[in-house]
Parts: structure tokens; sequence; C-alpha cells
């Protein structure tokens, strides 16, 4: 009797995680319907880019094309007049590892003026970039930076903290980089629902940045 009762407390709780697991990732999908853009062409201009940190390189070696990738919808923006200023959220939570500076570096090279570009150092998570793109730098209305499905995260999450966000896609990734991301994916989207439901907030604030040509 003790062992039934303790299956099928085990399979409820599956079911129960299977399901808040569907419906999140279904809810965010929804949510960011007809917000994300793979045209530059075809998206509305906004003042502010806001591209989304993550590693310049794979933990086994190689570019990160994620970062490779997002560099390159960035520039596609800036240089079609579809943004007037960069702002690069990301982590910076040792002296060794700087997100913000290193796409920094990244955008310069390719032509981006340096003194369009901003940083963030405490885009520690989607959720920290998204609200302090608003409590820091000002920003109701941007237009996030990064691949469709994260952009789609992002969206929810500033969509439930009141902000105007739309999408640009950049390149997605395939292979089994690509896979093993698209199935954290599905957690990161449920961890993003939960967060919303508890109010969860940013690791730091801090003082406000004016996002402005020098």
């Amino acid at each position: 009797m003790i062992i039934k009762r303790i299956f099928q407390v085990i399979i409820l709780l599956f079911l129960s995680v299977f399901f808040l697991t569907f419906y999140s990732n279904y809810t965010i999908t929804n949510t960011s319907k007809g917000k994300t853009f793979n045209n530059v062409n075809s998206i509305k201009k906004n003042r502010v880019g806001v591209v989304l940190g993550t590693a310049k390189y794979y933990k086994d070696g190689g570019i990160n094309l994620y970062f490779k990738y997002r560099i390159d919808a960035a520039v596609e923006l800036f240089k079609n007049d579809k943004i007037d200023f960069i702002l690069v959220s990301g982590d910076n939570s040792s002296k060794s590892y700087n997100e913000p500076k290193t796409f920094k570096k990244e955008l310069v090279k390719r032509g981006i003026p340096e003194d369009v570009i901003f940083l963030d150092y405490a885009g520690f998570r989607t959720l920290d970039s998204v609200i302090r793109a608003h409590a820091i730098f000002s920003q109701d209305s941007f237009t996030v930076i990064s691949q469709q499905f994260h952009n789609e995260r992002a969206i929810y999450l500033a969509e439930n903290n009141g902000l105007n966000v739309i999408g640009f896609n950049a390149k997605d990734v395939g292979g089994r980089n690509g896979f093993k991301v698209k199935l954290r994916e599905y957690f990161a989207r449920t961890k993003a629902f939960l967060d919303i439901i508890f109010n969860v907030e940013p690791k730091f604030y801090g003082e406000k940045v004016e996002i402005k040509s020098a």
C-alpha cells in the first residue's frame, strides 16, 4: 500500500512538471507571436537595441556561433538605421569573464562607433537584462537581439513588466550545440514563467545611465 502511494505521488509530480513545462513554453511562444522579425526591412526602428550576452567561445573550444550571429544581427540593424544605440547586457561576474566588454570589442571591429555602445555588466539572466534596460537605462521600448527562442522569452518577460519590446532574430545554431541549448530552453522558459508568478527581481540595480551620444 505504501509503495503504491509513493508511486502515485511520483506520477503526480511528473505530470505536474510536464504540464508546467508545456504550459510555460506555450504561453511564452504565444505571447511573442508576431513580435520577432528575421528580415531587417520588416522590423520597425527603435532607438535602442539590446544585445543579450553569451560567451565568445564554447567550453570545448571554437567560436560560439550564438555570439557570432548576435554580433552579425546587431551590426545589420545598426547599419540599416533600425537602431541608434546598442546596449550589450551580459555577465561580468568575475574579472576574467566579461561578456559585455567582449561584445563591445567585436562590435567596434565591425565598424560600430564606440560612443553608441553602452554596457550592462549585471545582465546575469535574461530577466535581469530586460528589467535593467528599463530600470537603469530608462528604456520602455526597445529591440532585443538574440536567437528567436531567446527573443521570445525576453519579450514575455518584458511584457509582463510593462515594457514594449520586439525582437530581431539572429541566425540560429544547429548541430549538437544547438540541440543542447534548445533542450535547456524548455527549462529556462519554465523558470521565466515562475519568475513572473513570484515577481522575481534582478540581482542588482544601481545608478541610472543615460543613453546618448558623447
